[in-house]
């Protein structure tokens, strides 16, 4: 179970879960107007072959999202998108290393996000995300608290959701948050150099970082459901009900940590290639922070309404970096 006090919890989170959606679907509104704009008004535009490229991404996008819309419609089960969320990025970094005449630069950035996309969907794979049916497997748990939400009651409004946010608003970030690579493709003349290295360096210490996250959480929770179906006491960290060691007793989301890190590190390939610290690919880099935020925001309210000894770990254990402002 996911909650502890009945309907009660589960109507608070769904509400709080929405106005935390709300406010990202706004913003990445507010983006999508608003980066064609600062890419061409005030950073280099490109030129047709990448522009050409972008769009033909674009429209791939929008035909995964709808995808995942109709399946997610057909099935009843939303969680679509996350079994695409590691996927979709290969493509795309493949599809601009091609579309690039193969630049040594997009290719070392394509293999780097290879090496994330085995990890993820292994990790995915292993807590049953994927089904030998496509669209079968482990739906979020998150969606069915949102489900309960008063304003999902009305059939067409939860239709709406799941195409405009679930859908349409997830792979949107998705796209943007690898289009550091597009920008690299206009720097492709310019060689390898110090920041390209340190862009590898940090992006595969965090995809460690990453692992170690995930097994230490994994190892923790198939330890404590096997305590509790084999019918042995839970004591110590167990009996608290949540990971608190390792990486965890230094963060409460080292995986988040490392997973926002990792393409903020990609973003840096782009600066290498052109020169520019700013450019318009670090928004999808933004808007994926702001995302996990909110997702941990939510996460936390329910750990917190589940686990007594929460409230007490968030006090003492940082959320995203091991120290406190």
């Amino acid at each position: 179970m996911l909650l502890t006090r009945g309907n009660e919890v589960t109507l608070d989170a769904s509400c709080f879960l929405c106005v935390v959606m709300l406010r990202t679907i706004i913003l990445l509104i507010i983006t999508l107007i608003a980066l064609p704009i600062i890419a061409f008004q005030y950073d280099t535009p490109l030129n047709a072959a990448q522009w050409e490229a972008l769009q033909t991404s674009f429209f791939l996008m929008l035909g995964v999202a709808l995808t995942c819309f109709v399946a997610s419609e057909l099935t009843k089960n939303y969680s679509q998108v996350d079994k695409i969320w590691s996927i979709v990025p290969l493509a795309y970094a493949w599809f601009f290393a091609q579309q690039s005449g193969w630049n040594l630069r997009l290719v070392i950035m394509a293999i780097l996000v290879s090496l994330w996309a085995l990890r993820l969907t292994y990790n995915f794979a292993r807590r049953g995300g994927y089904h030998w049916i496509p669209w079968k497997g482990e739906e979020d748990y998150r969606w069915a608290v949102l489900r309960q939400n008063p304003l999902f009651q009305k059939r067409i409004n939860w239709i709406l959701f799941g195409l405009f946010f679930i859908s349409l608003y997830q792979n949107t970030l998705i796209w943007l948050f690898n289009l550091p690579i597009v920008v690299a493709w206009e720097g492709a003349d310019r060689h390898l150099n110090g920041l390209d290295f340190t862009a590898i360096l940090l992006f595969l210490g965090l995809l460690v970082m990453e692992y170690i996250a995930d097994q230490q959480q994994y190892d923790f929770q198939t330890e404590k459901y096997r305590r509790i179906n084999a019918g042995e006491p839970l004591t110590g960290e167990y009996a608290q009900g949540f990971c608190s060691t390792g990486l965890w007793r230094l963060m409460r989301h080292p995986n988040y940590t490392a997973e926002q890190g990792i393409w903020l590190s990609y973003y840096l390939f782009s600066v290498a290639a052109t020169g520019r610290w700013l450019n318009w690919s670090l928004t999808g880099g933004i808007l994926l922070v702001l995302l996990f935020l909110g997702s941990s925001d939510f996460s936390e309210k329910i750990s917190s309404d589940k686990y007594p000894d929460y409230a007490e770990y968030q006090k003492k254990t940082p959320r995203f970096l091991p120290f406190r402002f």
